[in-house]
């Protein structure tokens, strides 16, 4: 029972989350993207780095932060607000192992339903391609293995930041998921596509930065190096545990403190 990671909490987890009716929608995004990939594909879209496109902007703005929203704010979230969590609360697992706990079933399951498929349509796509370094000539072909692997990487960098900041959302407010929803929307989709300076608090560029470190890919408009993608990654994970964790600790059981 002191470890970081509980075996018991974390098998009660996987089995409540899957059974819940919102659990039909963890592969809904997933879907989606693979099905526009092989659409794009087999239409034989105009010679354009449209897998670049495609699998970076969807698959990283709107794919795995959807995924993540829909898995992370429930496996902690739903508890908290049908008030079951008092039943784990007062067992003798420590609080910051439960958030350890959820936060690890949340990030595998998000891997299983966001950063697998990104890498199916990946490999779907066939590789990628980038403009020739002097800026002339044909486009310069990404291999799919390549390709497919960065995409992956990043897309399990996501996996994990994204769980880590909906964990916490969760744990701070019973409205995680209109919360999660309009970060989503506002911050990832809008302002972090649009506005340069936005992208140093973007969970979806860390991801694309840490891919491009791999592919070295333009199209994927990453807007961040990889050293400055996996700095950040670590301390917004790390602060979020470190946030939720300490929200967890102020919750009372029974009029006494936690």
């Amino acid at each position: 029972m002191s470890g970081l990671v509980n075996p018991t909490v974390a098998r009660i987890t996987l089995r409540a989350t899957l059974s819940r009716k919102r659990a039909l929608l963890f592969a809904g995004p997933a879907v989606v993207l693979i099905l526009l990939t092989v659409a794009l594909k087999a239409s034989n879209a105009p010679l354009r780095p449209w897998p670049s496109h495609v699998l970076g902007t969807f698959g990283f703005s709107v794919l795995l932060p959807l995924t993540a929203l829909i898995i992370g704010t429930s496996v902690l979230g739903a508890e908290i607000d049908d008030g079951s969590i008092v039943h784990l609360l007062a067992t003798p697992v420590r609080r910051s192992a439960v958030v350890i706990t959820k936060f690890g079933v949340a990030t595998g399951l998000t891997v299983v339903f966001a950063a697998i498929p990104e890498l199916v349509a990946a490999l779907i796509a066939g590789g990628g391609s980038t403009p020739p370094p002097n800026g002339h000539g044909d486009l310069v072909t990404i291999s799919t293995g390549k390709f497919a692997v960065g995409l992956f990487v990043g897309a399990l960098a996501c996996s994990v930041i994204y769980n880590a900041v909906f964990v916490m959302i969760s744990v701070v407010t019973t409205r995680a998921i209109a919360v999660g929803l309009l970060y989503v929307l506002v911050w990832e989709v809008l302002l972090a596509n649009f506005v340069g300076g936005a992208r140093l608090l973007s969970v979806s560029h860390y991801g694309l930065g840490i891919a491009n470190g791999f592919v070295a890919d333009p199209a994927l408009e990453a807007g961040l190096n990889v050293l400055t993608s996996a700095g950040m990654s670590i301390i917004v994970t790390a602060a979020a545990l470190f946030l939720a964790a300490s929200r967890l600790s102020s919750f009372t059981i029974q009029g006494e403190p936690a």
